[in-house]
């Protein structure tokens, strides 16, 4: 029998979880398994999944479950070092050069296990079968204009803490912002990151710029950036990508004072924002990288966790078709997943 175990988040600032209740009772009655961890965060209450008939294990219990469970959480595992023996379903930011990504991966070749990145969970036309993007976006321009709204006050961004659903998020930005409306353009605009990022923008009547592949392709330079207060990248980082914000970006004159990295990937070897190197976090979600004129870059990578149970049940419902595939792991978007594991283990 197919053994799905959930575990319970241990990364700060982080309640999502990538099943629902509903979808828990739908697994173990098309006969799978499912472990669900205790969890002193999760946005999502334990009792739906008792409900469900969930078996219910200790919270960060994960180490010790049985060798054939499938371990399944959203972010980054502890970085003990210690070598990972299961099965991992998770996003493991490991195949784009990230240091973090290689220790990651050696771990894995150290236990034995397996990895199947949830950004690798593709269909047959190499497409995401399930993303947080459109959460990303919506959460990411949230950040990026309280950051400007901080600058008007001459101030740093301060800390970040969750929203119960958006239209709370919204009132909080409307009265930071106090009429306000700095323009942002927006790179990827018709993708899910995108969407979400203008679809906040929009809800608070801002100006909005949306730039896709065709205003990108020439390969820059691209002065427009400098022209508008915000910029929000929810481009990801892919070899022979353009630089949308060379480091010479910080000498130049501009209006652009916020940097959204919504796609977030600093360490990357690809990454087309050079003029930051790492991420920035809910306890400081700004970095300043130039002081006269002002400009803040802001790089979180859990933004969705911002709205934890909007994005959670909407990531959940299109990731659930694929863990009811869980039983063929050797096949279709898991089998994917498990060779560009394989693929990039072997180039370690």
């Amino acid at each position: 029998m197919t053994h799905l175990w959930v575990r319970a988040e241990q990364r700060p600032n982080e309640e999502r979880v990538g099943l629902t209740p509903e979808g828990a009772a739908a697994l173990i009655a098309a006969g799978l398994r499912v472990t669900v961890e205790q969890s002193s965060v999760r946005a999502i209450p334990l009792q739906g999944y008792i409900d469900a008939g969930c078996e219910i294990a200790a919270e960060a219990s994960w180490p010790e479950a049985p060798a054939d469970a499938i371990i399944f959480g959203l972010k980054e595992l502890p970085e003990d070092g210690s070598p990972l023996t299961h099965r991992h379903i998770l996003f493991g930011h490991a195949y784009k050069g990230q240091p973090a990504g290689q220790v990651l991966l050696r771990r894995f070749r150290a236990g034995g296990g397996t990895l199947y990145d949830l950004e690798y969970l593709v269909d047959g036309a190499g497409r995401r079968v399930a993303a947080f993007g459109y959460w990303a976006g919506y959460a990411g321009a949230a950040v990026a204009l309280k950051c400007w709204a901080a600058q008007q006050q001459g101030a740093l961004c301060g800390p970040l803490s969750r929203y119960a659903d958006k239209t709370a998020l919204l009132k909080d930005l409307a009265a930071e912002l106090a009429g306000a409306a700095p323009r942002a353009l927006i790179i990827g605009a018709l993708g899910r990151v995108g969407t979400g990022a203008a679809d906040l923008c929009t809800a608070l009547g801002l100006p909005v710029t949306r730039w896709d592949m065709a205003e990108t392709a020439h390969g820059g330079p691209f002065p427009e950036l400098l022209a508008h207060e915000i910029f929000l990248n929810c481009i990801l980082a892919r070899p022979g990508g353009p630089v949308f914000v060379p480091a010479s970006a910080i000498d130049a004159p501009r209006a652009l004072s916020v940097i959204g990295d919504i796609a977030c990937d600093p360490t990357s070897d690809f990454s087309p924002i050079k003029v930051y190197d790492r991420t920035t976090d809910w306890a400081a979600p700004a970095l300043r990288v130039a002081a006269d004129p002002v400009l803040d870059v802001t790089a979180i990578d859990n933004l969705p966790s911002l709205l934890p149970v909007e994005s959670s049940l909407d990531y959940a419902a299109q990731l659930l078709p694929s863990l009811l595939a869980l039983p063929a792991l050797d096949a279709g978007v898991w089998g994917r997943a498990k060779a560009e594991f394989n693929r990039q283990s072997a180039a370690l």
